[in-house]
């Protein structure tokens, strides 16, 4: 597979590449067995993996929270990450970049740690990179009625592999006529959605839940914070006169037109947004 043979999707583990569906993850893997393990999903802007820096920053806040064994680092990752976007022939497309932590193989049966469960050489790491289009079109949405973030849990704190409860809340969305699904914290507060963080324009104001009611620390979420464009607020679930929603993550914005069947506004400006965070490279920009 080279970069002459373009294709949508490829994959490297332990030294190998090939497609996704093609390698292969030992069925001992605790990942696989267990989710027990975390991921960073990048986006790949005119060929450079954007705030990639913040990526692994995160990457490896969660792995001392979670007592994993320190994942990869930058000066191992860049080469790796540039030969599978030459691979994948990516030019002036996008792409999603998916970087993969286990705990690896467990010892035994059961969900057990032992001594040695920290050591790097028993971990495991993997990465897909596959073509990606970011994503702007509105979105209805439904208020969970049955899942929860956990506000004081160190889970709610790492992008794990587990992604049950997130599955459940689209799956309960679509089933009442919407899209996607939102949830609430355990206190009560709005907090995010399956899998993007919320932002909400009121008077002029751009605001997101704080970490302590439970939503994930995405990072152009931070970003936002960061460069002063976005303050933290505690919100609750019913919508105020004119209130702007967006979900939003590394590889798109979405403006919420609809919350449990209630019309929202929708400015426009989302996705100008969501552009303003991501690095810019001088005459280039993303596709339309």
């Amino acid at each position: 597979m080279t970069a002459s043979q373009p294709q949508h999707a490829i994959a490297w583990i332990n030294g190998t590449w090939g497609r996704p569906k093609e390698l292969k993850l030992p069925l001992s893997d605790r990942g696989l067995q267990l989710a027990d393990g975390l991921f960073e999903t990048v986006l790949i802007h005119h060929q450079r993996a954007c705030l990639l820096d913040a990526h692994l920053c995160r990457w490896e806040q969660s792995c001392e929270l979670l007592g994993m064994a320190s994942p990869p680092t930058r000066p191992w990752l860049d080469p790796l990450i540039q030969e599978a976007i030459e691979r994948l022939g990516l030019e002036q497309r996008a792409g999603a970049l998916r970087l993969n932590w286990s705990r690896g193989d467990g010892s035994e049966r059961g969900i057990g740690l032992d001594h040695n469960s920290a050591d790097p050489s028993r971990h495991r790491f993997w990465m897909t990179l596959q073509t990606h289009t970011p994503t702007f079109e509105s979105v209805r949405t439904w208020i969970s009625r049955h899942e929860y973030r956990q506000a004081s849990s160190l889970m709610s704190r790492c992008k794990t592999f587990s992604y049950g409860q997130a599955i459940q809340v689209r799956r309960e969305a679509q089933q009442r006529g919407a899209e996607d699904g939102l949830m609430l914290s355990t206190n009560g507060t709005l907090c995010c959605g399956s899998s993007a963080n919320l932002v909400i324009e009121r008077h002029g104001q751009w605001l997101t839940p704080p970490l302590s009611d439970g939503c994930l620390p995405g990072v152009m979420r931070g970003e936002a914070l960061k460069q002063g464009l976005v303050q933290e607020q505690s919100l609750a679930a019913e919508p105020q006169p004119d209130d702007q929603w967006l979900l939003i993550n590394s590889l798109g914005c979405r403006t919420i037109s609809q919350v449990n069947g209630k019309p929202l506004t929708n400015r426009g400006n989302g996705e100008a947004l969501w552009r303003s965070l991501v690095p810019s490279h001088s005459e280039k920009s993303l596709p339309s």
